[in-house]
């Protein structure tokens, strides 16, 4: 399916924007509906157990489901986009506040790239992408400032940063040493490729500016 499901959870968002001339599936995991209503956008479905929102909202795009449970409202939002066909997920609202939730929802990604889907994470300035074995995330020349490169699980083996401030090629990147972080953008086109295992990449870019490269 060519269109981009946008999921807002709990956690300010900065604004949301959406990407114009695309289909979209629109989902407010939990306490998320009260950062669509404050910006005066509408829901498609609404999904989670409401400990966040504080109430249950009313309609028939209600997927409730129970507070003991093993997904979080996000991973609960993405599989439902998932089930419908969307490959191509903006994730707002999951960064800041409790730790714990933040690096839930970068592993969240992984679920995602596991999957054969693409995932970006939003907030405060930031970005954040997975990359699998076999795939590459560009940037074009008019990216500035920091991005960072992490092993997220077994060994990154075959890594290749080309572009950038501090390069590698056919490196391997592990889970216990952060070789990656700080590197830079120089103004050149970028390009970040794994062979085998997974990259968690964060790099600084506004929301609007991602969503219309997608």
């Amino acid at each position: 399916m060519d269109g981009i499901c946008y999921i807002v959870g709990s956690r300010p968002p900065g604004e949301i924007a959406l990407a114009r001339g695309r289909a979209a599936l629109v989902i407010a995991a939990d306490g998320g509906l009260r950062h669509l209503e404050a910006q005066g956008l509408t829901a498609d479905l609404i999904v989670g157990d409401f400990d966040s929102l504080g109430r249950v909202p009313e309609g028939d795009n209600i997927l409730r489901h129970p507070v003991e449970k093993d997904d979080t409202d996000m991973l609960l939002a993405v599989r439902t986009g998932l089930d419908r066909g969307y490959r191509v997920f903006v994730l707002y609202g999951g960064l800041g506040g409790r730790l714990d939730h933040t690096y839930a929802n970068l592993q969240v990604l992984n679920f995602l790239a596991s999957r054969g889907a693409s995932g970006r994470l939003l907030g405060e300035g930031m970005a954040a992408a997975a990359v699998s074995g076999g795939s590459a995330l560009c940037f074009g020349p008019e990216h500035r400032g920091v991005v960072s490169v992490f092993c997220s699980g077994p060994d990154a083996e075959g890594v290749c940063l080309e572009g950038l401030y501090y390069p590698l090629s056919n490196a391997v990147l592990t889970s216990g040493f952060p070789l990656g972080v700080s590197n830079q953008f120089t103004g050149r086109p970028a390009r970040i490729s794994v062979e085998r295992g997974t990259l968690l990449v964060m790099w600084e870019e506004s929301a609007a500016s991602v969503v219309s490269r997608l």
